[in-house]
């Protein structure tokens, strides 16, 4: 077992303890009344009515736990500004910040205060926390690692501001019609967002298309001007993040796109008004819609100009705050800045801050590239090369030509290492090319990103030794020193003490409430496995979640839940590699063994799954459509019932899980060995005491070493297993090899899961029996059908299986973004 690292805070000097007071004292008085007070003021002078709806109290109630935050939120400003912290820029496409209410009232220590507030209004706390839309800002793991690392960030007193774009609406709202997922958009802002502040002194331009020239100045310089562009404006929005109870108030900072005219008043007048407000459409289409399906042409150049806009919008941003107090000198800007790129998306930011120190202020190009390569760290996501975004050429050319000229003269020097290191090996340079050859070049965004950053990180131990020797081979022999390992983490505070009160009481009882800052603490409970009271109150705590999970199931998919059988979760993005197929598979096993009357000796169950696919993944939408329908013939057969019942829970987010991973008895981690990153649910699930069944991969790994054999359900092949089977896969080896597999696939193909639309889900069964199939969804299923046996016969036992749920909690510490944050402060931060 390792012991983690504790995310210890240094303690403030007496001036700086002093320095923030005054800061924060120096507010307007009236801003300094009880929360009691701007409550009712937000209500008689806001709303102006007797009679309230719950969504005017929230709002009401939102601003007035923002107005709590202003004075604590300039205060860090003025002292992270008097004492010149090293300034953290965290760059990302995505926040899945969820709900905002429940953690600001948590980390601002006002629960008791709050709750005794709203009983002068008839209502309860919760009631309101449910008006409050999810912020419609990210996804999934990425853009949930994101929030829960600013979270952290607050929570240990770092300077650290969160950059992204502010969606108008995010990636949709999914429905579903006869199994079929159908995108709605998701208009998380028709309300307004009440904790958000537009600040337009912050302000910038960002460019596009155009032309590039040249000249050379007196000085013999040679200056290039990007010309002829079409500006967007970016407008900036302020979110307050708090830290747990330090009074840090953090930011997180999204920007907007608006035209720099509304539109052209001549054409208007003219009567062309289609043409009048053309400029302004297209400006504000950039923030959109979060993740444009990208199949199409104009999809991908709207990704690339979402990415573009964060990146130039965010930089020039940190520039003028430098700017205005150093003036153009950037001699020390390094020692006091570091960007973290989350991803490649934001990494077109190199060539972007290349731009504005050679460009826009003057530097020479060796020292504005000592600025960049000084300060760009680089946070890898992904091991499918499929995933790593490549650019063509022409569309950069056309859409940001001088960046196009900057990252070609990156790569020509680049490129010279190369060749000193390897000489004469064309191969090589070709391979390691930030241009990608081949009947269209591409842009290799990931190679960009490697090449210019001094820090680059996997994300869980597993995906950094992979990184470093397969698809990162070559850039780890040339930089070694680049490479290293950050493990994902969550934050305790939304995804234990939040979402599950009940047993953050009891832990809290137990062990004291250090544990919330600290989750190392919760080691301790591993001397409470043999305390019967204690293991009672724990059954207890489990039936408890279970019972709030069983009423969203029952509102959300008319499904009944019965609080008595095994839960068995799988919630996640819906993608091949994530194997919900395997799991479907497995519960026609299930569905099929109860029909036949061989149920002697199975555990019921309850099988929940949740997740969106991308709009364009035809593939991962024919899996949420099987799921649809094997559910359906499942949960309509009253014998089956007694046994078995499937639910999909559509449109999945963050406060959903909420609520699914308290009540969660087995998680399932069940992706293709060596595909996974990392993987954050799995985190959350074990941190609420879930039992994990998966295999060896992404994050997984360190679980597994955490926990022990004994409180995890291991199957499947190895990352090594996977690619030496890759060699010769032969599927249809495994389906002979397995009676339950072949009953099941003889199940789909007769269409007993499709009697109205036969053949449908012929592309699956082609993929599962395919050489070709990366994902090895026959090679695992044997063994993974045997591990739910072991999970079955575990769950027999409530003590052996109560054991094992607080056996995972109490090794969760490790998996605390405390823990990771205070990693990146140290060692790639410095901060």
């Amino acid at each position: 077992m390792t012991t983690p690292v504790k995310p210890n805070v240094k303690s403030k000097s007496k001036k700086q303890v002093t320095a923030k007071k005054a800061a924060a004292n120096s507010l307007p008085q009236d801003l300094d009344a009880s929360l009691a007070k701007r409550m009712q003021r937000h209500v008689s002078h806001g709303l102006g009515r007797d009679k309230h709806s719950k969504q005017e109290l929230f709002q009401a109630l939102a601003l007035s736990i923002k107005e709590e935050m202003l004075a604590r939120w300039r205060a860090t400003r003025q002292l992270d500004s008097q004492f010149e912290c090293k300034q953290v820029a965290y760059l990302s496409l995505e926040f899945l910040m969820g709900r905002a209410m429940g953690n600001a009232i948590m980390n601002l220590d006002l629960l008791p205060e709050t709750k005794a507030l709203m009983q002068d209004y008839a209502v309860e706390l919760e009631e309101l926390e449910e008006v409050e839309h999810d912020a419609g800002l990210g996804n999934g793991g990425l853009g949930r690692l994101a929030a829960c690392f600013l979270d952290s960030c607050a929570s240990l007193d770092l300077s650290v501001t969160g950059y992204g774009i502010r969606y108008e609406y995010g990636m949709f709202a999914q429905k579903l019609v006869d199994g079929f997922q159908v995108e709605r958009p998701d208009r998380w802002l028709r309300e307004g967002n009440p904790w958000e502040v537009r600040v337009s002194e912050h302000n910038v331009t960002v460019p596009f298309f155009g032309h590039t020239s040249s000249y050379v100045d007196p000085n013999g310089r040679r200056n290039v001007v990007w010309l002829d562009t079409q500006d967007v404006l970016a407008v900036a929005y302020d979110m307050p993040v708090p830290g747990y109870k330090n009074d840090r108030i953090n930011t997180l900072r999204l920007w907007k796109s608006e035209a720099t005219d509304d539109f052209d008043l001549e054409e208007f007048n003219q009567g062309d008004y289609t043409e009048a407000v053309a400029r302004k459409n297209l400006a504000e289409q950039i923030t959109m819609v979060l993740y444009p399906n990208d199949a199409s042409e104009n999809g991908k150049e709207l990704r690339l100009r979402q990415q573009y806009f964060l990146s130039s919008a965010s930089l020039q941003d940190l520039l003028n705050n430098w700017v205005r107090k150093h003036g153009n000198d950037f001699s020390q800007f390094a020692k006091y800045n570091v960007m973290q790129l989350n991803d490649t998306h934001p990494s077109i930011a190199i060539p972007e801050l290349m731009r504005l120190l050679v460009d826009e202020h003057f530097l020479e190009w060796d020292d504005a590239w000592q600025v960049v390569s000084q300060t760009m760290a680089y946070t890898n996501h992904t091991l499918l090369p499929e995933a790593l975004e490549r650019w063509p050429v022409r569309m950069l050319g056309h859409m940001l030509p001088r960046i196009l000229e900057i990252i070609f003269e990156i790569n020509a020097r680049y490129l010279e290492l190369v060749a000193h290191q390897w000489p004469g090996d064309e191969q090589k340079l070709a391979a390691m090319s930030i241009i990608e050859e081949g009947q269209e070049q591409h842009v290799r965004m990931a190679y960009l990103a490697i090449v210019a950053s001094f820090s680059v990180n996997g994300v869980a131990g597993l995906h950094s030794k992979l990184l470093t020797s397969g698809l990162f081979k070559d850039f780890y022999q040339l930089w070694p020193e680049k490479f290293n390992n950050k493990t994902n983490g969550v934050t305790p505070r939304r995804w234990l003490a939040h979402c599950n009160p009940e047993l953050a009481a009891l832990l809290t009882k137990r062990l004291g409430a250090d544990w919330v800052s600290d989750l190392s603490h919760l080691n301790a409970l591993n001397a409470f496995t043999d305390d019967k009271a204690f293991l009672r109150d724990w059954q207890q705590v489990k039936l408890n979640n279970k019972a709030v999970l069983k009423q969203l199931i029952k509102a959300e998919c008319d499904v009944d839940f019965d609080v008595n059988m095994l839960f068995d979760v799988q919630v996640k993005r819906i993608h091949e590699y994530k194997r919900q197929l395997l799991n479907i598979l497995h519960i026609i096993h299930l569905y099929h063994q109860i029909q036949q009357g061989n149920t002697s000796n199975m555990v019921p169950r309850c099988i929940l799954i949740g997740g969106k696919a991308a709009p364009g993944y035809a593939m991962a939408k024919l899996i949420i459509k099987l799921a649809s329908n094997v559910a359906h013939m499942v949960n309509s057969d009253a014998e089956v019932a007694k046994y078995l019942r499937v639910a999909f829970l559509p449109n999945y987010n963050v406060s959903a899980m909420e609520r699914i991973c308290p009540a969660t008895d087995v998680s399932e981690q069940i992706s293709t060995a060596g595909k996974e990153a990392s993987g954050t649910g799995n985190m959350k699930f074990m941190m609420n005491g879930a039992v994990t069944i998966g295999t060896l991969d992404g994050a997984n790994v360190e679980m597994l070493e955490e926990v022990g054999e004994d409180n995890f359900f291991l199957f499947g092949l190895t990352a090594e297993q996977v690619m030496e089977q890759r060699l010769n896969y032969q599927p249809q080896q495994f389906i002979n090899a397995s009676p339950a597999l072949t009953e099941v696939l003889s199940l789909i193909e007769s269409g007993h899961f499709s009697l109205l639309e036969p053949g449908i889900f012929a592309p699956l069964l082609t993929a599962i029996t395919s050489p070709d199939d990366p994902w090895m969804t026959a090679a695992d299923f044997e063994s993974y059908r045997l591990a739910q046996e072991r999970v079955a016969k575990a769950y027999k036992d409530p003590i052996t299986w109560t054991q094992m749920s607080i056996r995972n909690t109490a090794a969760s510490g490790r998996f605390s973004s405390d823990v990771t944050i205070a990693q990146y402060r140290d060692e790639i931060w410095r901060a």
